[in-house]
């Protein structure tokens, strides 16, 4: 029998403005228990908006928030407790040692008997080998992973982790994937913003939030699934001419640029056939025609499009 699934943490309709400036609108998202969830959108979508007012740095200006099936109407210290926030910009002490870091948080959280748990969570995030390196002489992935370690020194059942990869190297993402893979198998419950859309793919759901409210909510391979369309990948050296071009025919839905190749969204019924005689009338050169199927970064700029083409 399947583990029944419970709600910890929900956003209904959640709105909040910056003066003229709406950062949410009507945002609604859930987390589940045990579950990892990556909010995904471009800058200035609202990504970190929901984070600090799902954590209660901020309050909404409408909407409701409910942490473990209660509605909050303010987060007490308990409630503060049961959560653990990475903000992008966290304020780690660079003159103090590893350790020194973890000590600091551990007391300023009131965690009493820390000394084991702080040599734990240095065994977890591999960083025992650097206890007494000072914070500042940390490499960028180094330095997330005990930012990381920090977040979890009071030992949060919810972990909020705004972009916590950004500008980290490929293999120390790689590292700080596996450990929170980890985390979600001991039960931790993560909400995860990110930027990258192959980090995406893993998460247990992935939300598409553009303009302050969520355009697509679902598991990665739902998502692509309801991308009904046929989508083509066209390679070619003149593939910013060929852009202009095809971009004045009708029957496209979506044309997506990247490097040298374009991906042009048709209807489901399109003819290859068709396709390849109308770009050979076009007189640019072609080295090859494939139809690909969906990645959620074409369902993405899909999504961004449309929208853009409804509100301008």
């Amino acid at each position: 029998m399947a583990e029944m699934k419970t709600t910890v943490l929900s956003a209904i309709n959640l709105k909040k403005s910056y003066g003229p400036v709406e950062a949410l609108s009507s945002f609604s998202l859930y987390l589940e228990s045990g579950e990892f969830l990556c909010l995904v959108g471009p800058d200035g979508a609202g990504k970190s908006t929901a984070l600090r007012l799902l954590c209660g740095l901020e309050k909404s200006d409408a909407g409701e928030i409910e942490l473990f099936g209660q509605r909050v109407v303010r987060y007490s210290s308990v409630m503060k407790a049961r959560i653990g926030y990475l903000p992008q910009s966290f304020s780690l002490y660079e003159d103090l040692t590893v350790a020194e870091n973890l000590v600091f948080f551990a007391e300023l959280y009131g965690v009493s008997g820390y000394r084991s748990l702080i040599s734990s969570l240095l065994d977890f995030t591999r960083l025992e080998p650097f206890r007494e390196r000072l914070a500042g002489q940390l490499s960028g992935g180094m330095k997330q992973k005990l930012a990381l370690a920090c977040t979890l020194v009071h030992q949060p059942e919810i972990l909020l982790l705004d972009e916590p990869t950004t500008g980290v190297d490929p293999v120390s993402r790689r590292d700080f994937w596996q450990i929170l893979f980890q985390l979600q198998q001991q039960g931790k419950s993560i909400l995860m913003t990110t930027p990258y859309l192959d980090e995406a793919e893993r998460a247990s759901r992935v939300a598409f939030i553009l303009r302050g409210r969520i355009m697509a909510c679902d598991r990665p391979e739902k998502i692509k699934a309801e991308f009904r369309d046929r989508l083509v990948e066209v390679v070619s050296p003149d593939s910013r001419r060929l852009r202009q071009e095809v971009k004045l025919w009708p029957e496209l839905r979506d044309v997506q640029l990247f490097g040298d190749r374009l991906h042009l969204v048709l209807p489901a019924d399109y003819r290859l056939q068709v396709l390849e005689e109308r770009l050979s009338r076009l007189g640019l050169e072609i080295f090859s025609l494939t139809e690909i199927s969906p990645s959620l970064e074409n369902v993405f700029i899909f999504l961004m499009n449309k929208e853009k083409q409804v509100t301008s």
